[in-house]
């Protein structure tokens, strides 16, 4: 199967609508950002995000298809004009290595989080596999097409800190809150990044204990779960990153991959990894 079939069944196994509109072709993120698809797929590799060092493990096990959730070249869109105008080092070393392996990069963003299959409807396939990983469908506590909010037996921000850092292989976790803050409403709120009135009002008129985001901004919900707690509201957020919070998604896909294809293609998961480190005091 070429590589291009590969794609266009991943894209027919997929829902392809969002609010009721298909996938727009044009406009979509989900493009084939680097690679010439007319080839044998001899291989998929899934991850997060295609780094360096998922090329090359790529071309180790043999794949010549990489599906990734987010962008190549740094940018929204994948831009590589203004990187060729340059003559960007950076841009130039992964270009060579991508041409050296001949593999070819496939974005799937748009596409998963319009749904995968599930029980006969459609379920957001990132946050599906985030809650598989953790093992939480029995505490999920909201609309399942997308996983959000999972209430539980009480616990800790601790404990569930260091769940997910095991669970996702992170280097650690910030931290907004006080770590021993009883938890039992957890909200895996996405990106925090302004204009955040619409979240604050949710966590009150909710009662959520614990936040996990993507993104994570200093002002706006991190004063306001900092404040609550000094005023007696003890909550919490773990800010454990966009990629960390969205690659068991990705994990998740070489679950289902087989049976979009209906062909038995090789096919592993590549962790892109947490990039970041930390200096503890």
């Amino acid at each position: 199967m070429k590589i291009s079939e590969v794609i266009q069944k991943m894209k027919d196994y997929h829902k392809g609508t969002v609010n009721g509109e298909p996938i727009d072709e044009q406009t979509t993120r989900d493009k084939i950002l680097y690679g010439n698809p007319d080839q044998e797929c001899t291989g998929i590799v899934t991850t997060c995000w295609a780094t360096a060092e998922v090329i090359r493990k790529a071309h180790a096990l043999g794949a010549n298809l990489i599906i990734s959730h987010e962008a190549l070249f740094w940018n929204h869109g994948d831009h590589r004009d203004w990187l060729e105008e340059q003559k960007n080092k950076t841009y130039l070393a992964k270009k060579q290595l991508l041409e050296q392996t001949g593999i070819v990069v496939w974005r799937d963003h748009d596409y998963i989080h319009s749904g995968i299959p599930m029980n006969g409807g459609y379920v957001d396939g990132i946050f599906h596999g985030v809650m598989k990983e953790l093992g939480w469908e029995d505490f999920l506590a909201c609309d399942p097409v997308r996983p959000m909010i999972f209430e539980m037996p009480e616990t800790t921000a601790e404990k569930i800190g260091r769940l997910w850092m095991e669970k996702f292989g992170l280097n650690g976790i910030k931290v907004v809150g006080d770590l021993s803050t009883p938890v039992k409403k957890v909200w895996v709120a996405g990106h925090i990044l302004g204009g955040d009135n619409d979240k604050i009002t949710k966590i009150d008129q909710e009662d959520i204990d614990l936040l996990i985001t993507l993104e994570l901004i200093d002002f706006t919900v991190s004063e306001y779960i900092r404040d609550s707690g000094l005023l007696g509201f003890p909550k919490a957020i773990l800010g454990v990153g966009h990629f960390n919070a969205e690659e068991p998604g990705m994990k998740y896909m070489v679950h289902y991959i087989p049976e979009a294809l209906k062909e038995a293609i090789p096919c592993h998961y590549v962790q892109s990894g947490d990039m970041y480190q930390f200096i503890e005091k």
